[in-house]
């Protein structure tokens, strides 16, 4: 394929402008993020969704979106189904667990259904933090539970609906945000519990679910591991955490370069979680001076990185498995009987 960058960016509007169009067709990201910003209606985001591909032109160009559900949906009412929150799959799953297993899987595939329609081939999700109590309510409702079997059934039936969606499901925030007590997007969390602790719990639905091919890192300091750094800059928690203990071997993308738990330029940002061996820096912002900056230090996909998003691509190169739409929408009107408070 042709050489794509170790870089997702983002756009400002709702339209791909001249200059957008010519910095994607310079720089070759190998991702392209959409959110709220840019979603007026369907036939608009068809349009703009297939101006990225046009610019890009790659067949292994994702283009992502956070579509979780609950209060993380960027396409939403009226013009797309509102969909539960990961609580709201707990909720069920307290009471008939095999129920809310299959109708995780089904309410997914309306999701992605809604995706691919829309011109999407990759979504953010699903999450696979275990909140506890203290912690910020940034992961909060977000969450399948607050135990790793059954996060790890609820996510896994979520990323498999994906899959068979021929959506690339990317778990997050490995190797982990639910202990946080902050919010990443406005400050450093910095976490204190001994790496024991952290590998029956908050790392144990990563491991479970590391066969999926795409994943996302956590801007969250653990103490036990390096207390210098996050985890999305740190080359030990990298290496050791993520590709050792975890196992995970699939395409690794940084959160938001421009949160504020980093300190840095985007560009720096950039190079710290590339330098810790994410293979993939991701800027959300829609500003075009930053991705320029970014794109200006990312380099080519190749060897290992390169493999791993050919991996991951594979599962949006696929055409979609036969589903019943009618199954699906009695599932997601299942799950949304269940309307706790919290997890």
């Amino acid at each position: 394929m042709s050489t794509l960058s170790a870089f997702i960016t983002a756009l400002s509007g709702p339209e791909l402008r001249p200059d957008e169009r010519d910095v994607l067709r310079a720089t070759r990201p190998c991702g392209v993020i959409l959110f709220a910003r840019n979603v007026v209606d369907p036939a608009q985001l068809r349009r703009l969704t297939a101006d990225i591909r046009e610019a890009v032109a790659s067949d292994h160009l994702m283009l992502l979106v956070d579509q979780e559900g609950g209060r993380v949906q960027r396409l939403t009412a009226p013009h797309w189904r509102k969909y539960p929150a990961g609580a709201q799959y707990a909720a069920l799953y307290a009471e008939e667990p095999e129920l809310a297993v299959r109708a995780a899987e089904l309410t997914t595939r309306l999701i992605a259904h809604d995706l691919r329609e829309a011109g999407f081939n990759t979504d953010c999700a699903p999450v696979l933090d275990l909140p506890v109590t203290g912690s910020h309510a940034i992961i909060g409702d977000r969450a399948f539970g607050t135990t790793p079997a059954q996060v790890t059934a609820l996510a896994g039936s979520v990323a498999r609906g994906f899959i068979a969606g021929a959506v690339l499901p990317v778990i997050k925030h490995i190797p982990g945000h639910g202990r946080a007590t902050k919010d990443s997007h406005l400050d450093l969390p910095v976490v204190a519990t001994p790496r024991a602790e952290l590998t029956v719990t908050d790392f144990a639905p990563f491991a479970a679910l590391a066969h999926i091919p795409a994943a996302m890192t956590a801007h969250v300091v653990f103490t036990d591991l390096d207390a210098a750094r996050p985890a999305s800059t740190s080359p030990s928690v990298t290496a050791d955490i993520i590709r050792g203990a975890i196992g995970f071997d699939g395409l690794l993308m940084s959160d938001d370069l421009g949160m504020k738990a980093l300190s840095g330029t985007v560009a720096e940002n950039a190079k710290a979680v590339l330098a810790a061996g994410s293979d993939v820096a991701l800027l959300c912002s829609g500003s075009l001076d930053e991705t320029k900056a970014v794109a200006a230090i990312a380099p080519p996909l190749t060897g290992k990185p390169l493999a791993r998003l050919e991996r991951a691509s594979a599962v949006f190169r696929q055409q979609p498995q036969p589903f019943d739409v009618r199954d699906a929408e009695l599932a997601l009107a299942e799950i949304c009987k269940a309307r706790p408070e919290s997890v």
